[in-house]
């Protein structure tokens, strides 16, 4: 019995041990990453105050995606700063010398006496695949801090190499120098705000002023010579381009700028219709961006009006809308509708593109299922430049300018079995076709079926005799009890056009010749009124 004891004891003492030992194997690191994370936050904190007071746009990383070498102490580096602005980078240890020592690039400068401005060297990390300006080999090869960048022109030079420079220590901006403000003229607005304060201290933040105030720096500038380049969705071209509208009631029309798209948003239809793609990750990097600013064609690009007057309220004034790609009641509008609900509760869920086109997906599963736009045929009419057009039992209805839908869907053309004239983006012409259902919809973007074509017309009118319905135009959905909707030529917009590449892998032949060529003839003769299909 004693030994029975003994090898119990000695059991739980060995079950003691490897309790306490695993606890200890799990506590301690968990104890470990708190105090890293609290650390890490109180380091982020004082390098937040550090940042706030420094002339470099100072930025953390734990990671450098490319070999880099501290420009203080020519280490290399893996974890440290650099600075967005002139590209010095320094490890943790050295960002304060950093910071002190080396000159961030001004912004704000006098110009030397001849009206020249100076190059400003950034000795090491030197882009990849850069060349010398004087020797033309390849720069920053070496596994070391070496050779020059200038922060203005972007030019690169060996180290025994600079003093061999043509233009001495003359900067002329580089590539993209019709892109840069210089910084003496900068200095020159800062003298002249200090004597007329009211008229040049005035900074453009577009999440506080409509973007209408900052076009006004178009009038400062030689007509014709403005390019915007739009970084969103639709919905902000079409924001920007009724703040050029604006412009043109002021009598500005001779300064109105050209308009380029980054397609940043969801569908991104009218960014496609222009030969920017269907949506932009970084996988281009930013000179190319510019260098397809400088290079893309100017072509004119149609716009709507949308006057919905509802039935019984003719005392009220009908709301009228701007529209640059379509506008869609039926299905289309119901998904756009409940995603647009949907965001306005929870804003942070909608990231992503990804999550963005899947809860559209959620949303056509559902009206699959449910069919709240049956028997639209009975409850609307339609007229094609005043002539009345008999509807098949549809459940939606789209009116379309450009040459995509649905997000990256070319409507009109459909699967390209039948003959029909392409879209044009300048003809005064809208493509009108009718859709069975959200799993028509989803057919009609796999290319399994084409739309029913109602025809083209230069105005188009709707009337909605009965219940609500969804409706949208660029994707700015709402629920309209009856009424009578109205589309008419509105105005045309100045828009960039890049036919360099392709942008529907799937459609090579379609895009060349139905939107490379089309936007830069001279409008076609207008055939008639409306083209039945």
């Amino acid at each position: 019995m004693e030994g029975d004891e003994g090898n119990r004891d000695q059991s739980s003492r060995e079950e003691w041990t490897l309790l306490f030992w695993t606890t200890l194997a799990v506590v301690v690191p968990v104890i470990i990453t708190l105090w890293c994370s609290v650390q890490r936050s109180k380091r982020k904190i004082h390098m937040k105050d550090f940042f706030r007071k420094s002339k470099h746009g100072w930025h953390c990383t734990d990671l450098f995606n490319k070999p880099t070498y501290c420009c203080v102490c020519q280490q290399h580096i893996l974890q440290g700063a650099f600075c967005d602005c002139c590209g010095v980078c320094a490890d943790e240890t050295c960002l304060r010398r950093a910071d002190r020592s080396l000159v961030c690039k001004e912004i704000m400068a006098p110009s030397q006496t001849d009206g020249t401005l100076e190059h400003h060297w950034v000795r090491g990390n030197v882009p990849l695949c850069s060349v010398c300006a004087v020797c033309k080999e390849q720069c920053g090869n070496q596994p070391k801090l070496c050779d020059f960048r200038c922060v203005w022109c972007q030019t690169t030079v060996h180290d025994d190499c600079k003093p061999s420079l043509s233009d001495g220590e003359r900067c002329e901006l580089g590539e993209f120098r019709s892109l840069i403000i210089p910084p003496h003229y900068l200095h020159l607005v800062n003298k002249l705000r200090r004597r007329h304060p009211d008229e040049y201290s005035k900074v453009f933040d577009l999440s506080e002023l409509p973007p209408s105030k900052a076009l006004q720096l178009c009038t400062l500038l030689p007509p014709g010579s403005v390019r915007v380049l739009v970084c969103g969705g639709d919905g902000t071209v079409g924001w920007v381009l009724d703040a050029i509208d604006t412009m043109k009631l002021k009598g500005q029309d001779q300064f109105i700028p050209r308009v380029m798209i980054l397609p940043l948003g969801t569908g991104n239809d009218l960014s496609n219709s222009l030969g920017w793609g269907s949506g932009y990750a970084g996988e281009i990097p930013v000179e190319q961006v510019l260098r397809n600013l400088l290079e893309a064609e100017v072509v004119k690009m149609d716009r709507w009006k949308v006057q919905v007057a509802s039935k019984g309220l003719y005392f009220r004034k009908p709301k009228v809308l701007s529209m640059n790609n379509y506008f869609s009641v039926g299905p289309d509008a119901l998904m756009a509708l409940n995603f647009h609900t949907h965001r306005e509760k929870t804003p942070s869920f909608f990231s992503s593109r990804i999550i963005n086109k899947a809860v559209y997906f959620m949303y056509g599963t559902k009206d699959c299922l449910v069919q709240e736009c049956k028997d639209l045929d009975k409850r609307i009419e339609l007229e094609l430049d005043g002539e009345r057009v008999a509807l098949p039992s549809l459940e939606g209805i789209i009116v379309c300018n450009i040459g995509y839908w649905g997000g990256g869907c070319r409507l009109w053309e459909g699967m390209g079995d039948e003959p029909y004239p392409p879209t044009r983006l300048d003809d005064g012409l809208l493509e009108v076709v009718g859709v069975f259902g959200s799993f028509h919809c989803a057919q009609i973007q796999v290319k399994m079926a084409n739309p029913v074509r109602l025809g083209q017309a230069h105005t188009v009118r709707l009337v909605l005799k009965t219940s609500r319905m969804p409706m949208q135009v660029d994707g700015e959905p709402w629920a309209q009890g009856p009424c009578t909707i109205t589309i008419t030529h509105k105005t045309e917009a100045f828009m960039l056009y890049h036919s360099a590449e392709q942008t529907d892998d799937d459609d090579e032949s379609s895009i060349s010749e139905a939107e490379s060529s089309a936007p830069h003839d001279s409008p076609k003769p207008a055939g008639p009124a409306s083209a039945r299909a």
